[in-house]
C-alpha cells in the first residue's frame, strides 16, 4: 500500500502531500495532547448537535401542535442534512485553510441551533434542523485535520482518540438532552449547546494551527475528484465496503432494540431503555485500542478479528430477547467490533492521498451512511416480518459478508486468488451484489415513507 501511494504522488506532482501548518502553528510533530482532547471533545459536541432532538420528539410535538408525523420529520431531515454536509461540505477542508473552515462551520452551527430554540413553529424547526445536520459534519472535518497534524506513527493513535469523543457525543446527547429538557424545557436544550458551540468555535480558533489544503481546484471539479477517488483508489473502496456493512450492522442493532425493550418480555420505559445505550461506551475503548493496533501495522488482524466478533455478537443478541445479561454483552460486543472495523479504515485510508485526506473522508463516510440507511430499511421490513429473530438473521447475514469481505482485504488472499481472472471477476459480481442490495433497500425505504 505504502509503494502505491509514493508511485501515485510520483506521478501526479500536482498532488503532491498536503503543506504543513503555516508559520506559527504546530507541526505536525508537535501536536500536544491537549489539543488532541480538545478535537476529541470539538468533534463530540458537533455530532451531539444532531442528536439532541431524539429524546425530545413528544414534547416539541405537544409544544408547537405537531403530529407524531410531522415530529418525526425532525430526524429525518437531520439525516438528510448530514447526508449533504458529507458531499457538499467535507470535501472543503482539501480546498479552505482548515482552522478557518472548521471555526467557521462550528460558529455557524451555534447559528443553526439558536434558530431552533426559538422555532415557533414546524417550518423554523425543520429549517434548523436541517442546517445543523449539514454543519455537523465539522466532526468529520477534524477527523482528518487530526490526522494531518497527527506524527505518522502516532497517527493511528490520535484518530482513534478523536473518535471516541465522536463515540462518546452520540451517546452523551441524549443523555444531556433528557436532563436540559427536564429542568428548562426543550428550547434550554438547544440554547445551552448553541452557547457551548459559540464557545468552542472562540476556543478553536485560538488553539488550532493554521493548515491550507493543497488540492489546487475549483470547487466543482473537487467534488468530481471525490468520487474518483473511489475509482483510482483500490484500498478506498475495499474499506468503504468494510465500513458500509459494519455500520449496517449497527444500524441494524439500534433502530430495532427499542421494539424489544418496549414489548413483551421486557416492557422497558423510554428512560430505561435510553440508559442502555450507555453500554456502547465499550466503542469508545476500542476506538482506542483499534488506533494503537493500526500504528503497529496490525491493520489485518485487527479488521479479521473484529469482523469474526461482529458475527458472534448476534448470536448473544439472539440469546438476549429473554436474557438482558446476553443481551448487553452482545451490544458491547457489537460495539468494539464495529469501531474496531471503523477505526482500522479510517487509519488506512488517510495513509492514501495526504492532499485529499478531507475528499477521501467524504467518499468513505458517504458509503459509510448509506450503510446505515440500508441497516435501518432492511431491519423495518425483517422486524414486520419475523421479529427480533429476524433481526439477528439479518444482522449475521451482514456480518458473514463483512467477514467474507475482509478476508478479501488480507494480502494472502490477493496475492493467491485475486491473480485468477475467474475468481477475481467472481468477488467483482459479488461486490456488485451487496450495491445492488443497497440500491434496493434504499428504493424500498422510499416507497415506504411515501405510503
Amino acid at each position: 500500500m505504502a509503494s502505491s501511494s509514493a508511485s501515485t504522488a510520483a506521478q501526479s506532482p500536482s498532488t503532491a502531500a498536503a503543506p504543513g501548518p503555516r508559520a506559527g502553528g504546530a507541526g505536525a510533530d508537535g501536536l500536544r495532547c491537549g489539543t488532541v482532547v480538545l478535537m476529541s471533545a470539538a468533534v463530540g459536541l458537533c455530532v451531539a448537535s444532531n442528536y439532541y432532538a431524539q429524546p425530545l420528539l413528544d414534547t416539541i410535538a405537544r409544544d408547537l401542535g405537531l403530529s407524531a408525523a410531522s415530529a418525526a420529520l425532525v430526524v429525518t431531515v437531520a439525516q438528510v442534512g448530514y447526508a449533504l454536509g458529507l458531499v457538499l461540505v467535507l470535501p472543503l477542508g482539501d480546498l479552505m485553510e482548515r482552522r478557518r473552515l472548521v471555526c467557521g462551520l462550528t460558529l455557524a452551527t451555534a447559528c443553526s441551533l439558536a434558530l431552533t430554540a426559538v422555532a415557533p413553529n414546524a417550518g423554523l424547526l425543520l429549517a434548523g434542523t436541517a442546517l445543523t445536520g449539514l454543519l455537523s459534519v465539522t466532526a468529520q472535518v477534524l477527523v482528518p485535520f487530526a490526522a494531518d497534524l497527527a506524527a505518522p506513527h502516532r497517527r493511528g493513535r490520535v484518530v482513534g482518540t478523536v473518535m471516541s469523543g465522536l463515540v462518546l457525543g452520540m451517546l452523551l446527547a441524549r443523555t444531556a438532552s433528557g436532563a436540559l429538557a427536564a429542568v428548562g424545557g426543550w428550547r434550554t436544550v438547544y440554547w445551552v449547546a448553541a452557547a457551548a458551540m459559540a464557545v468552542l468555535a472562540a476556543t478553536l480558533r485560538r488553539a488550532l494551527p493554521q493548515y491550507r489544503g493543497s488540492a489546487g481546484l475549483r470547487y466543482g471539479p473537487l467534488l468530481r475528484s471525490t468520487a474518483r477517488l473511489l475509482v483510482d483508489q483500490p484500498v478506498l473502496r475495499a474499506r468503504a465496503l468494510l465500513g458500509l456493512l459494519a455500520f449496517a450492522c449497527f444500524s441494524a442493532l439500534w433502530t430495532s432494540l427499542a421494539f424489544l425493550l418496549s414489548g413483551p418480555g421486557y416492557d422497558w420505559s423510554d428512560s430505561e431503555i435510553g440508559l442502555l445505550g450507555l453500554a456502547g461506551a465499550a466503542g469508545a475503548i476500542a476506538a482506542q485500542l483499534a488506533g494503537r493496533l493500526a500504528d503497529r501495522g496490525r491493520t489485518t488482524l485487527t479488521t479479521m478479528v473484529s469482523a469474526l466478533l461482529l458475527l458472534g455478537s448476534w448470536g448473544l443478541l439472539a440469546l438476549g430477547a429473554h436474557q438482558v445479561a446476553a443481551l448487553i454483552a452482545g451490544i458491547v460486543l457489537l460495539d468494539l467490533a464495529h469501531q474496531g472495523v471503523h477505526i482500522t479504515n479510517q487509519s488506512l485510508i488517510y495513509a492514501l492521498r495526504p492532499d485529499a485526506r478531507g475528499r477521501i473522508t467524504s467518499a468513505y463516510m458517504t458509503c459509510y451512511f448509506v450503510g446505515g440507511a440500508i441497516g435501518s430499511a432492511l431491519v423495518g421490513v425483517v422486524h414486520a416480518h419475523a421479529g427480533w429473530n429476524g433481526v439477528c438473521a439479518l444482522g449475521a447475514g451482514l456480518a458473514l459478508l463483512l467477514c467474507l469481505a475482509a478476508a478479501g482485504t488480507a494480502p494472502g488472499f490477493r496475492s493467491r486468488w485475486c491473480g485468477q481472472t475467474r475468481l477475481r471477476e467472481l468477488w467483482t459480481v459479488a461486490s456488485a451484489g451487496v450495491l445492488a442490495v443497497a440500491v434496493l433497500a434504499l428504493i424500498g425505504l422510499v416507497m415506504r415513507v411515501a405510503r
